[in-house]
């Protein structure tokens, strides 16, 4: 059987926007490179608003990423998009420039990281362009469900939303009338019935979409593969594990906030002057108590509003004796950030799906201190590889951090309890298989495997 040809399709490239699923999504796009039966594609979406250059050639709205084969930029330059019902209003997008780019590629298996920005019609014109193609959508959050940037929180008090209807998603927002939600969600769902096969990282969210209307023999349960080339971070004995640390961005949902409240609050709790830490000075002092200190290593705080970012500096400026802003970083600085801290935090306030710093962390041996809802309660045990805490409550995240600093052999005794991490490699082997299933439906052909 000839080799097959699978199309990725992603939301954002990650050398515009580093962010989670981007990431994860070009680390498959690049293991899928070595597989012996399918040659694989990289199609992202390129330009504003994160992108600081537009589409390069006049006429098309493809363009190479790079000098690298087949990793290329799909840039929506001067098409409209319909935040409500997740379209681009100007159909020629698809039925000319996509089409073309379908027809080039001729793909057997067309695998959606996301459809943000590119619109869900991007679905139906791959079901009409090949109707023999396999689509895939892997689902790394809830933007189908809710229209609050898919993170099922509501928009009057930020307390998770299980109950996403019409009539709920009006409350949220009053000027958009619950006929018209009534009516994205048809036309949504329309266009997600055209795919073969969703792919769901965490069994919570999976259940929030067979909830939804998905029917469940549709999603398939399948996390996250990892590759690390990496050595992992050392670990250095100390009489202390009293070194915190975020990874991620800043935004109102990672929960960097409430994070920062409870670093000013463990710091109240103790009379002992801490002062900035750097990296440079990590040894351990002569008194016995703990001084448990945070490094932020967060970035795109520039892309909030000004009123977050007054309220994020704020909380920075108050909680400054035991926090150290870092920013920015790259991914082959993690083995030496992670070295240099006891504890990845993650302190978000929405559901999350399957947050890869819970994976980088376990990599690096690196117990986790979480929000207990959603997939992160799901990823890390209490008790067994993390700690948990109530989501939102500063006070109690407080507390958490005071024990994971102070008690003896905890952090062995988590340490010891990190499963390992599943590799990406075993992940490709997972998915090329569900694409010989699907491939087999569709064509009723033997398996290319």
């Amino acid at each position: 059987m000839s080799r097959r040809t699978v199309l990725y399709i992603c939301h954002n490239h990650p050398s515009v926007r580093p962010g989670g699923a981007e990431n994860y999504a070009y680390e498959l796009f690049d293991v899928m490179q070595g597989s012996p039966d399918y040659d694989a594609v990289f199609l992202a979406k390129g330009g504003a608003p994160l992108g600081y250059s537009g589409r390069t050639h006049e006429g098309t709205v493809v363009a190479p990423v790079g000098r690298r084969d087949n990793d290329y930029f799909f840039y929506t330059d001067g098409y409209h998009y319909d935040w409500l019902l997740g379209t681009l209003t100007d159909k020629d997008f698809y039925t000319f420039h996509l089409r073309k780019f379908l027809l080039a590629i001729k793909p057997d298996v067309v695998h959606f990281q996301h459809t943000i920005f590119l619109g869900y019609d991007v679905l139906r014109e791959v079901r009409n362009t090949l109707p023999d193609a396999a689509i895939v959508y892997t689902l790394h959050e809830y933007a189908p469900i809710c229209h609050r940037d898919g993170q099922l929180l509501r928009t009057r008090d930020n307390q998770p939303c299980l109950d996403p209807s019409p009539r709920h998603c009006h409350e949220c927002f009053p000027d958009v009338s619950p006929q018209t939600f009534f009516m994205r969600e048809r036309f949504i769902k329309s266009h997600l019935a055209l795919v073969d096969r969703f792919v769901a990282p965490s069994a919570f969210l999976r259940e929030r979409y067979i909830e939804w209307g998905i029917p469940a023999e549709q999603i398939v349960f399948e996390e996250n593969g990892r590759h690390f080339d990496v050595v992992p971070a050392a670990t250095s004995p100390r009489r202390h594990r009293d070194r915190f640390a975020f990874f991620g961005q800043l935004n109102p949902f990672k929960g960097i906030d409430v994070l920062l409240d409870a670093m000013r609050l463990s710091s109240e709790s103790t009379s002992k002057p801490q002062g900035r830490r750097s990296f440079l000075h990590l040894d351990d002092t002569d008194d016995d108590a703990p001084s448990p200190h945070l490094w932020v290593h967060g970035a795109n705080l520039e892309l909030r509003d000004q009123a977050y970012q007054d309220r994020f500096n704020e909380k920075l400026t108050a909680a400054r004796d035991s926090v150290t802003m870092v920013g920015r970083y790259e991914q082959a600085q993690l083995p030496r950030l992670m070295a240099g801290v006891d504890w990845v935090v993650i302190p978000s306030v929405w559901f999350e799906n399957s947050p890869l710093v819970i994976q980088e962390a376990f990599f690096h041996g690196r117990p986790v201190i979480c929000s207990d809802i959603g997939g992160m309660a799901e990823k890390v045990t209490d008790g067994v590889d993390g700690l948990h805490f109530r989501a939102r409550d500063a006070h109690h995240l407080a507390d958490v951090i005071t024990r994971a600093a102070s008690q003896p052999g905890l952090w062995d005794t988590l340490r010891e309890g990190i499963r390992p991490v599943h590799t990406l490699a075993r992940h490709a082997e997972n998915l090329c298989e569900l694409y010989d299933e699907l491939l087999h439906v569709r064509l009723g052909v033997a398996s290319v495997r």
